[in-house]
This record gives C-alpha cells, structure tokens and sequence, in this order.
C-alpha cells in the first residue's frame, strides 16, 4: 500500500487547524493509497499547540503526529522538518488555514500514479474551479514571479507560488533546502526543476483565498524575497 505523507506548518492557527484537520482526516484517497498528517507548529504565539494536542487525542486512531519548534523558525523551515519526517511515497504540504481543498488530493495525485508524474503543481490560475476574487496586485506579483522562474528553470509553469506541490519522496528528499521562509516555493522549483530527466506536470486547482484580516500572512516583503531566491537558486548558488 502506497502513502501520501502530508505536512501541515502551522503558525498561529488556532482558529482554522481543527477545521483543516477535520478536511484532510475525511478526505478518501483513491489508488489504495493511505496518509500520514505530519504537523509542524512553528512555535505560536497562540493557543495552535494546545488545539493541536487536543485533537489528536481525540482522533488517536489516526496517523497524526505532531511536531514543535521551540523558537519561530519560519514556514520553509518547518516544511523541511516535515519531509525529513515524512515515510510516506508521496510527499505535499497543505497549509493550516481553508484557502486549499484537501479533496482535490486525488487530482494532483493522479500523474503520479498513472505513471506520467514525479511532480505535480496544482494551479489556482488554469482549470475550471472555483478561485475567490481578492487583491488584484497579488496575482499580479504571482504572474510575474512564476514568468521570472520560468524563464530560468526553462519551465512552463502558471503557478509557480502555489501551496500545491505534490512529490514522489524520493525526489524532494534528495533536495538540499535552505530557505526558512516564503522563499520555500522558488527554492524548490529552482532545484527541482534540475533533477535529471524529472517529470513534473500541473493540474488546475481551487483556491479559497483570505484576507489579511482573516490570517493571511504573506506581504510585499516576501515578494522581494521570492525575486532574490529566484536568481540566488537560478543563477548564483546553481
């Protein structure tokens, strides 16, 4: 039986992570495939750690396992504790809060398992599904960076910062990662995008957007940031 190892980084999630817990537990996979939920909390400032224990001890029949940060490290960071962790054959990481449907797994598994795929981005900008209308600029600078990538990873992607990113295990793990931060997704494109003869495809995904008053995170900042891991991990430390 096949796994699909799913890493959860959760940062001052109290008020969501049960609600995506709920999702990715009732989620039915096809292909006789099996999960293993790997949550990292990045040592929150809120009561995430606490919410966190309580559910699994209500849900011990689960493969649910938790793992802390003594001190905020950053979402990159604990994606690479996660996928250190990780048993499972297939690796994704599904952020805490609702924006992505943990239904749409079987999707982006489907590559992979017929034999086409060792990596599969799932694009909120192609396909038919429903994408919530929020802050033009931020699809724009989404645009613009996966163009940037794309024209230096020699890719055709059309979402590039996608949180979607499914892996064969085997291929993400031989990766050397050191991006602690938003810069996780241009990192990872750029050294995956070099794997000889890796075969990575897209599929169209949903996307429930939220505000910043809702808990989004990402700023301006991190869009400088991904523009610097692009060429860092393109041109200059190749």
């Amino acid at each position: 039986m096949k796994k699909l190892s799913i890493i959860i980084p959760a940062y001052n999630e109290a008020r969501t992570i049960h609600l995506i817990l709920d999702k990715v537990r009732e989620v039915k996979l096809n292909f006789n495939i099996e999960k293993e939920i790997i949550i990292v909390n990045d040592c929150s400032s809120d009561n995430t750690k606490q919410v966190i224990e309580d559910y699994i001890s209500k849900n011990n029949a689960h493969d649910i396992r938790l793992h802390k940060h003594e001190v905020n490290q950053g979402k990159g960071a604990a994606i690479h504790n996660g996928i250190k962790l990780a048993t499972g054959d297939f690796v994704i990481v599904q952020d805490a809060d609702l924006e992505y449907d943990p239904n749409e797994y079987n999707i982006l598994l489907k590559p992979i398992i017929d034999g086409f795929a060792d990596v599969v981005y799932g694009s909120r900008f192609m396909g038919g599904k429903p994408h919530r209308v929020l802050f033009f600029w931020h699809t724009i600078g989404n645009k613009i960076l996966t163009m940037l990538s794309n024209m230096l990873t020699n890719l055709n992607l059309t979402d590039m910062e996608t949180c979607y990113k499914v892996f064969r295990a085997d291929y993400i793990k031989q990766l050397d990662l050191k991006e602690k931060r938003f810069g996780f997704e241009p990192e990872v494109t750029a050294k995956i995008s070099r794997v000889h003869n890796v075969r990575i495809y897209e599929v169209g995904i949903s996307y429930y957007g939220r505000t910043y008053e809702e808990g989004k995170k990402i700023g301006w900042k991190d869009g400088f940031r991904a523009i610097y891991c692009i060429l860092k991990y393109n041109i200059f430390n190749k």
